[in-house]
């Protein structure tokens, strides 16, 4: 889902965002010089990796796919209602397209009464959300073949649940055709903290790229005022970006999701910053587990091998892309193996449950019960027959 911010207070909080982020610094030089310096130094180690290593690499992708969507100026849903034979087809492949707002379209069109249940079930299958922007970002070959695999387990999920029901099942009549006003009171950061973000990114991005290759450039810009100077640079960005993420949270902001119509690079910030505060908080749930409580993690998920991918197809239950981000991040870092990443992304429906919930509840839990049966089938297929 693309995440852009409608205010539900104040929109004057806005002008503070720079003051946040000040006292945000101070309290991080604070803790420098008053907590343990091995807690600190995986502190600082967490949100830089969490940046450089997947923030910079999903900022440029995310860029790509923003400029290709605005250039071919599609309206998805007209294309929709054009295609009545195809829909179940063309929704499976919106929602595997990377984030939400594919699957969105798909459930809006829903709600209106315009398409059938079943391709629904399609598009909520066949999305993983913003986690396809972090897995395309660290293994393209493998986001992209999960991907396809979204697609055609949606594709016969919805043509199957077209057979078994009616086209009219669970259709909503006489409901209000959904009343959106997404440019008003829209969210924007400041000015000046975006130039900032865009200035990081850039140089970010290089390092991101050099330290893909094993590069150990801590060692080669190393001195004696700073032993570690690309940790730093990027405990830095990383933070401006958790603040941009976690500040129109604070000050009263929600999510909306944005259109091919609004500024590529707004929107290449704001799910950035979205993806890499839930990155930052995955890195450092398993550092400091392992820090505190003395564990080994690899160790602890290899002794359930098989309940894995179960409890990652009952992640992928909860709405929201956060917790789909946390699982891709689990099997980025090795924790989790490939079946239960292919479970959670075959069940998860992303930010695209919100408005079912909100609108229709019941053809919410229906459709996300239907994805779970391929998302065990799939992901204890490859268990048993790959890995």
């Amino acid at each position: 889902m693309n995440h852009f911010y409608q205010s539900t207070a104040d929109p004057f909080l806005v002008k503070y965002q720079l003051i946040f982020s000040y006292l945000f610094l101070g309290i991080v030089i604070t803790l420098f010089f008053n907590i343990d310096h091995n807690l600190w130094l995986i502190v600082q180690k967490s949100v830089s990796d969490a940046y450089i290593q997947v923030s910079t690499f999903v900022a440029g992708t995310l860029l790509l796919f923003y400029t290709l969507e605005k250039s071919f100026k599609i309206d998805i849903g007209v294309v929709l209602q054009k295609n009545r034979k195809l829909e179940v087809i063309l929704s499976s492949f919106l929602g595997a397209l990377p984030g939400c707002g594919g699957a969105i379209i798909v459930l809006t069109q829903y709600i209106r009464g315009k398409i059938s249940f079943g391709s629904v079930v399609a598009t909520l299958t066949a999305t993983m959300g913003d986690a396809a922007f972090l897995l395309i970002a660290k293994e393209p070959l493998t986001g992209l073949s999960i991907m396809l695999v979204g697609f055609i387990v949606g594709t016969f999920s919805g043509l199957i649940v077209n057979l078994i029901h009616s086209k009219y099942f669970l259709k909503l009549t006489g409901c209000d055709i959904i009343k959106s006003n997404l440019k008003s009171d829209v969210y924007k950061a400041s000015k000046k903290l975006d130039i900032l973000w865009m200035t990081l990114i850039i140089p970010g991005f290089l390092i991101g790229m050099l330290t893909a290759f094993q590069i150990d450039l801590d060692s080669f810009f190393s001195s004696n005022l700073v032993k570690n100077p690309i940790t730093l640079y990027g405990f830095i960005a990383g933070s401006l970006c958790f603040i941009m993420w976690v500040i129109p949270i604070l000050s009263g902001f929600k999510y909306q999701p944005s259109t091919n119509k609004d500024n590529i690079f707004r929107r290449t910030v704001s799910d950035t910053n979205f993806i890499t505060g839930w990155v930052i908080l995955a890195f450092l749930t398993f550092e400091l587990t392992v820090y505190f409580f003395d564990l080994d993690l690899s160790i602890i998920f290899q002794s359930y091998v098989y309940l894995i991918p179960l409890i990652a197809i009952l992640i992928g239950f909860l709405p929201g892309c956060g917790p789909q981000v946390l699982v891709t991040t689990m099997y980025l870092s090795g924790f989790i193996p490939l079946s239960a990443q292919i479970g959670n992304a075959i069940a998860n429906d992303g930010d695209a449950l919100f408005p079912a919930i909100a609108l229709h509840p019941k053809a919410a839990l229906i459709a996300t019960l239907y994805s779970a049966l391929p998302a065990l089938i799939v992901s204890y297929s490859y268990l048993f027959f790959f890995e």
